[in-house]
């Protein structure tokens, strides 16, 4: 008796490239087959026994479940996401990530990079989801507490680490826990009063430190970095993605000479922090003001040849839901400059790349099913991925 699933549709892009119409052959959680010939169980008669068969029509798209590669499930998105952490314990806290989570795979997001949480708790998260349904919420990857100085941006969520030894033992502990990326607030912040985003919270040296304890234990490493002088040292630290990436000074935006070049002609990802929510609250006067410029910058470095994926910090004010994405790949398309098939590369088989889940992102034969299912063609119009038909995680179709 089969226990294959077939999912056809009128357009399929496979992460890659659009590959017109096609049925998707899925069996024990992962793509068997893409077929284009129309050959292959193109019904359920002709389909073998037990097969089920899923039709979604010619105005359909299947797409590889999206990447969102910096959220916070920690945060609610509320207008004091640090109030708002800090009122709740830890097992208030869990179930508030966990309704997040639930939302964004709702959303067609089935793999997120969660780059700053308080105790492990997206660990937990990923744990508890394995022990009782693993296609319940996005596969996380988990950065863990974020390293940064003391009273530094999010010191609140207890990953304070100063001088060489506690750097070191700070990676250490994130390895040791399960965590497989580390995330170093190498700049300030706009979320933690005190904190300058302008300004550089660790110096080159101590990032070196970081980036090196975190590649030998086998992690990777990101890096928040706006100040200028804090995308510099973190390019020379050698960080494998990198964060906002604003080039903020004290009184507006200056990347250094040559810096969108050179981060456009190395391995590292641009991890673009985009997607507003339509009608949400402004952003503070100090980003609202340098957004044109932090645009402009992002589109630069695109048409230079830069690596870029959607990190849409979903979590961290009202303007960033959760399910934020399909407005992140909107301002892609509409801001940076992308087709919707770099968008949508970007959001898939790019991001799996970078965040390390080389089976994701991809629907071509081996690669996990996680399927998104939009109606409209979203090669054509990338507002389509809003539109949301269903999704299917590990191949199993969420409800």
């Amino acid at each position: 008796m089969s226990n294959l699933l077939v999912l056809r549709a009128g357009h399929v892009f496979d992460g890659e490239r659009p590959i017109g119409p096609a049925a998707v052959l899925i069996e024990d959680g992962r793509v068997l087959d893409v077929d284009t010939s129309g050959t292959k169980a193109p019904d359920g008669t002709a389909a073998p026994e037990g097969t089920e068969v899923i039709d979604f029509g010619a105005d359909a798209c299947l797409l590889p479940g999206l990447i969102d590669a910096h959220v916070h499930l920690a945060f609610d998105g509320s207008a004091d996401v640090v109030g708002s952490l800090q009122a709740c314990d830890d097992d208030a806290l869990l179930d508030q990530m966990e309704a997040a989570a639930i939302r964004m795979l709702r959303a067609g997001i089935t793999t997120v990079r969660d780059l700053g949480d308080r105790n492990y708790l997206s660990l937990k998260l990923a744990e508890r989801s394995r022990a009782t349904d693993a296609t319940s919420i996005p596969d996380i990857v988990a950065a863990g507490p974020p390293i940064t100085s003391s009273g530094g941006h999010c010191h609140f969520l207890g990953g304070e680490a100063d001088g060489a030894a506690a750097l070191r033992a700070a990676v250490q502990e994130r390895a040791e826990k399960g965590c497989e990326v580390v995330k170093v607030m190498v700049s300030g912040g706009n979320l933690t009063p005190g904190s300058r985003p302008h300004e550089s919270q660790y110096d080159l040296g101590a990032l070196r430190i970081v980036v090196d304890a975190a590649h030998e234990a086998g992690l990777r490493a990101a890096a928040h970095v706006h100040g200028a002088q804090a995308v510099t040292d973190a390019v020379e630290a050698g960080f494998d993605t990198l964060e906002h990436v604003t080039f903020f000074t004290a009184d507006g935006v200056r990347p250094p000479p040559g810096m969108l070049d050179r981060i456009a002609a190395s391995d590292m990802v641009v991890s673009v922090t985009v997607g507003l929510k339509p009608g949400a609250p402004a952003p503070p006067p100090a980003m609202r003001q340098r957004l044109s410029a932090i645009v402009d910058n992002h589109t630069r470095m695109f048409h230079s040849g830069a690596t870029m994926v959607p990190g849409t910090d979903a979590g961290v004010n009202p303007a960033k839901p959760h399910d934020v994405m399909p407005f992140a790949l909107q301002a892609l398309v509409g801001q940076v400059g992308m087709t919707p098939q770099q968008a949508l590369r970007a959001a898939t088989s790019v991001a799996a790349k970078a965040v390390g889940r080389g089976s994701k992102g991809r629907i071509a034969p081996g690669a996990d099913a996680d399927v998104l299912v939009v109606r409209g063609n979203a090669l054509a119009d990338i507002t389509a991925v809003a539109n949301v038909s269903a999704v299917f995680k590990g191949g199993i179709r969420i409800r």
